[in-house]
C-alpha cells in the first residue's frame, strides 16, 4: 500500500541539485532525456524531442503500465531517422507507480511529463527537485492545490535555472505569435470581448478488462474522472482557454459565471464528468471571456477563436485562417505558414526547450500556464456548482480531488456534479 503521503514525497531526495542547463549550456554534450507517460501525446512529445537536438538521446521511459511503454517505444523505434538517438536499455524501462521516479533517477537531463494531469503536481516537483529540465504537458493540475504546488515548483525552477516548458502549444506557433503581437500592439484597438470555441465529437475509451480493479479502469480511462483529467474543460479545452487568457496579457479576472452538464455521454463507463460546459470571465472594465466546450458524438466539430476590438476583430476560424478586419486588416493560412516556414507548434516548443538549455537562458513558462489552468478549474468549479465564482476563491479552494491513497483497488467513482447542489469547496 502506498499512502498518497509518502508517494508524494517519493523521489524528491538524492537529486542532483546543479541546474543541468548550467552544465550543459551551449556544449556538445549529449542530453539524455526521459519520458514518463507513454501514451499517444507522450509518444509524440518524445518524437518531438529527439528532433529538436542534434545530440540528444532517449535513454529512459516510464509508465504505470508495461504494454503503454512496449507499444510507444515501438512506435518511436520506427521512426527511421530517429532510431539512433533511442538508447533505452531494458534496465532503464519502468513501469508501475513509482516508474516517474526510477526515470528522474536514472541520470536523465531532461524529463518529458505526459502522464494524466491529475499526477502533475507531484511529478513536476520531483524533477525539479532532482535538478532537471522539464517539458510539462497541459495542463498542469486538475485542482487549486495543485496549482499552488505547481506555482512553488516553478518558483524553485527558476531558482535553479531549470527550463519548464508548457505544453499550451498554440502558444509556440509563429503566425499565432504575430497575430497575438497584433492584437497587443492595438491593431483591433481595445479589447471589447473574447469568444473561444472547443465543440469536439467523442473521446477514446478503453473496455474494462477481467482483472482490472477500479484504480486501473479510472486511470486506463483517465479522461473521464475529475481527479485524473479536472473535466474535458480542463484537459482539452483548456487550449482554447488559454488562447482567450493570451491575448487579454494574461489578466486574472474578477469572476465566472456558467452552465454545463451531462446529456449524451451518460453511462457508467465514461465516468461522472460533464459532455458540456459554457463559462463567462468577467475583468476589470466589464470586458468579459465567453467560452464554450463539448464532446458529444454527431454534433458539429470546431475550434475557433474571436477577438473583439473597439477597431476591429481578430479571428481564427477552425485554427487555420488568422485574419484581423478593421482598420489594419491582415490575414495568414495556417496550413501556407506550415509549407513555406515549417511553423509545426509541437515540434516548436521542443525546439525552444532545447536550445534555450543549451544557451543556458532557459525558459520558464510558469507563471502564465499556471493561470491558464487555473481558469479551466475555475470555470469548471462554475459549472458545476452553478455559483459564481471569484479568481480568489479558486486561487484559495480547499477541493482536493487526489484520492486519499494513491494504491490499485477499490475506488469508487464520485457522483455527477448537479449545479445547484454541489456545492463550493
Amino acid at each position: 500500500m502506498t499512502d498518497r503521503r509518502d508517494f508524494l514525497q517519493s523521489g524528491l531526495t538524492g537529486g542532483v541539485l546543479l541546474a543541468s542547463g548550467l552544465v550543459h549550456a551551449a556544449g556538445p554534450d549529449t542530453l539524455k532525456v526521459g519520458l514518463i507517460g507513454c501514451g499517444g501525446r507522450g509518444t509524440g512529445a518524445a518524437v518531438n524531442a529527439l528532433r529538436a537536438d542534434g545530440n540528444v538521446q532517449l535513454t529512459a521511459m516510464g509508465d504505470m503500465y508495461g504494454d503503454r511503454l512496449e507499444s510507444s517505444l515501438r512506435s518511436l523505434q520506427n521512426e527511421g531517422d530517429l532510431a539512433k538517438k533511442i538508447a533505452v536499455k531494458p534496465d532503464q524501462k519502468f513501469t508501475g507507480l513509482d516508474a516517474y521516479k526510477k526515470v528522474i533517477e536514472s541520470g536523465v537531463d531532461v524529463v518529458i511529463l505526459t502522464t494524466p494531469p491529475g499526477f502533475r503536481p507531484m511529478q513536476l516537483e520531483a524533477a525539479v527537485a532532482a535538478g532537471k529540465h522539464v517539458f510539462c504537458e497541459k495542463p498542469m493540475a486538475t485542482d487549486a492545490p495543485g496549482v499552488r504546488r505547481v506555482i512553488e515548483t516553478c518558483k524553485k525552477a527558476k531558482e535553479k535555472g531549470l527550463a519548464v516548458v508548457a505544453g499550451f502549444c498554440y502558444r509556440y506557433q509563429r503566425l499565432k505569435r504575430e497575430l497575438m503581437q497584433r492584437i497587443h500592439d492595438g491593431e483591433i484597438g481595445k479589447i471589447v470581448n473574447v469568444h473561444t470555441v472547443y465543440h469536439a465529437g467523442a473521446l477514446w475509451h478503453r473496455p474494462r478488462t477481467e482483472g482490472w480493479d477500479d484504480f486501473t479502469a479510472q486511470v486506463r480511462n483517465w479522461p473521464y474522472y475529475t481527479w485524473l483529467s479536472g473535466d474535458h474543460i480542463v484537459e482539452q479545452a483548456i487550449h482554447s482557454i488559454d488562447k482567450g487568457a493570451w491575448a487579454l496579457k494574461d489578466e486574472t479576472p474578477i469572476k465566472a459565471i456558467g452552465l454545463g452538464g451531462r446529456q449524451s455521454r451518460t453511462g457508467a463507463d465514461f465516468g461522472h464528468i460533464f459532455d458540456h460546459h459554457y463559462v463567462c470571465y468577467e475583468y476589470k472594465d466589464g470586458v468579459k471571456f465567453f467560452h464554450s466546450t463539448r464532446q458529444q458524438v454527431g454534433t458539429k466539430q470546431e475550434v475557433s477563436d474571436f477577438i473583439y476590438g473597439t477597431e476591429g476583430t481578430a479571428s481564427v476560424v477552425s485554427q487555420e485562417i488568422h485574419k484581423i478586419v478593421g482598420k489594419r486588416p491582415f490575414q495568414k493560412s495556417a496550413r501556407a505558414e506550415m509549407r513555406t516556414s515549417k511553423d509545426d507548434m509541437y515540434q516548436n516548443e521542443h525546439d525552444e526547450l532545447f536550445r534555450s538549455i543549451r544557451s543556458g537562458k532557459v525558459i520558464n513558462d510558469g507563471e502564465w500556464m499556471t493561470k491558464s489552468t487555473l481558469l479551466g478549474i475555475m470555470g469548471r468549479m462554475a459549472t458545476y456548482t452553478g455559483q459564481e465564482i471569484t479568481w480568489e476563491m479558486a486561487m484559495n479552494s480547499k477541493e482536493d480531488l487526489l484520492p486519499n491513497s494513491l494504491k490499485e483497488g477499490p475506488l469508487p467513482t464520485p457522483p455527477v456534479a448537479k449545479p445547484g447542489f454541489t456545492k463550493f469547496s
